[in-house]
């Protein structure tokens, strides 16, 4: 089983919020940030309590989450990515949030 190594601490997702780039669809929203490093990309995933109670944001992460773990594997190595849900995602599908962020992913050109 593929994992990933993810964001854990604040200071990491502030740092990625300031000094990396960000694009959005109307699923998700991508910051990106550059490490040193040429390891394994970092990926945090954010979901607030605009998108809904904690069994929907808890439901959408597990997406997100897959959906990383299968698709990351493809891309350019060496950043650091946090993901955060909109509220649309809420009642999204796991194709519709792959797509999401396979589109974002291409648009930082990280594919």
């Amino acid at each position: 089983m593929d994992r990933f190594c993810s964001l854990k601490k604040n200071k990491d997702f502030q740092s990625v919020y300031r000094t990396g780039r960000s694009h959005a669809n109307p699923y998700l929203v991508m910051y990106v940030k550059k490490t040193g490093s040429e390891g394994e990309n970092r990926v945090g995933i954010s979901v607030s309590k605009k998108v809904g109670n904690s069994v929907v944001r808890h439901r959408v992460k597990r997406l997100i989450r897959e959906s990383c773990r299968l698709n990351c594997g493809q891309a350019l190595k060496g950043y650091d990515l946090v993901v955060i849900a909109r509220e649309k995602s809420r009642g999204a599908t796991y194709q519709e949030i792959t797509g999401a962020l396979l589109s974002l992913m291409r648009s930082h050109h990280l594919l």
